[in-house]
């Protein structure tokens, strides 16, 4: 599981707004192909945060490049990945186990 961390690189409100169609279309695929489970933006606004689902923080990574933001020059990635071993019911089916010692 990942915590994705969205920093925006301009103080330039209208700048984000212009680009912000495009990154729902990007995160609108991403949560058609089940990677991602909740997004919003920050308070106060100046960047937002995913959770994603996923095994390998190389393709996150990867993924995260494609966002518009990124490609505009408009934000910054966070990725921080930790072991979702404990869930709320609802997302009990990405509850992950802890690695063999």
């Amino acid at each position: 599981m990942f915590v994705l961390e969205l920093t925006y690189t301009t103080a330039e409100l209208e700048r984000i707004d212009e680009a912000l169609p495009a990154h729902v279309a990007w995160l609108n695929g991403h949560y058609a192909a089940g990677t991602f489970l909740t997004s919003g933006r920050k308070v106060p606004r100046d960047g937002g945060v995913i959770l994603a689902a996923g095994e390998d923080r190389a393709a996150i990574e990867a993924l995260v490049a494609t966002d518009p933001f990124v490609r505009l020059g408009l934000t910054e990635y966070r990725v921080t990945e930790f072991l979702a071993t404990v869930t709320a019911p609802a997302l009990e089916a990405y509850r992950q186990q802890l690695p063999a010692s």
